[in-house]
């Protein structure tokens, strides 16, 4: 079972909240908590470890673990292959569930377009900014320019008040992302926990940036563990430090199971 969460996100490790991953549906984000950011999305790498610790989670759960970022599924595939687990991408646009059946929901394509354009135009006018084109999300990344982030998001921002509602805006660790409206890795979440084998199990999610605080809502909404990795401001109601104290929690949970 789950203990009660501690508010504020204390720096608890969630292991002493006795999650049993027989018990759970573990959600996990991808950059930044499973994997360690790099200087651009394409500079990520996996290795042979954490795919085997996915691999034992996945087993233990009964199948009720799932990636929810804000990559594509195509490209979560690439990174963790030849491992294919059930994942939301794109922020919840676009989800594998756990019986291989991919769903994805209606895009705002004119609106995409039309901030494509204005974002590759700032992009070619300001060294550094990389704009990541995922077909229908748009995120442009500062890491390389730190100095244009009130240009950038105050384009970002035009953006999306001049799509009629079709398009958000996310912030995240050195991005502004543009996104179909009224998907989220909450919503995302909740549509695993509607379906075998996440039904009736407790939620745990895991995650590193503001793009999980709606997962961290939705979880800490139905009884479950919210688990902020690293600083900052959290609804998350516990925190891991980082990367590496993922994994080392993580692997943790799987000794315990067998």
């Amino acid at each position: 079972m789950i203990g009660t969460p501690v508010r504020g996100a204390a720096a608890v490790d969630p292991a002493l909240a006795n999650a049993s991953l027989r018990e759970i549906a573990l959600f996990l984000d991808v950059d930044g908590t499973l994997l360690h950011i790099a200087e651009a999305p394409d500079a990520v790498a996996s290795d042979r470890a954490t795919l085997e610790l996915l691999c034992a989670a996945h087993r233990a759960t009964g199948g009720a673990t799932a990636l929810i970022t804000g990559r594509r599924i195509a490209d979560v595939d690439r990174l963790f292959a030849p491992l294919v687990l059930p994942v939301a991408g794109l922020h919840g646009f676009e989800r594998r569930d756990a019986h291989g059946a991919l769903h994805r929901h209606a895009g705002p394509q004119p609106e995409i377009a039309a901030a494509r354009a204005q974002l590759a135009a700032f992009a070619a006018g300001h060294r550094g900014v990389l704009v990541e084109d995922k077909e229908f999300t748009l995120a442009a990344h500062y890491r390389r320019a730190p100095l244009v982030e009130s240009t950038l998001g105050a384009l970002v921002e035009r953006l999306a008040a001049g799509s009629g509602g079709a398009l958000a805006v996310q912030r995240g660790k050195m991005v502004f992302e543009l996104r179909p409206a009224g998907k989220d890795k909450g919503t995302a979440i909740v549509e695993f926990l509607e379906e075998t084998p996440f039904r009736g199990r407790t939620p745990v999610f895991v995650g590193d940036d503001l793009t999980d605080e709606y997962g961290f809502r939705i979880v800490n909404g139905r009884g479950g563990l919210s688990v902020k990795v690293g600083g900052g401001p959290t609804g998350a109601a516990v925190r891991l430090s980082g990367v590496d104290a993922v994994r080392g929690w993580l692997q943790r949970l799987v000794a315990a199971a067998n």
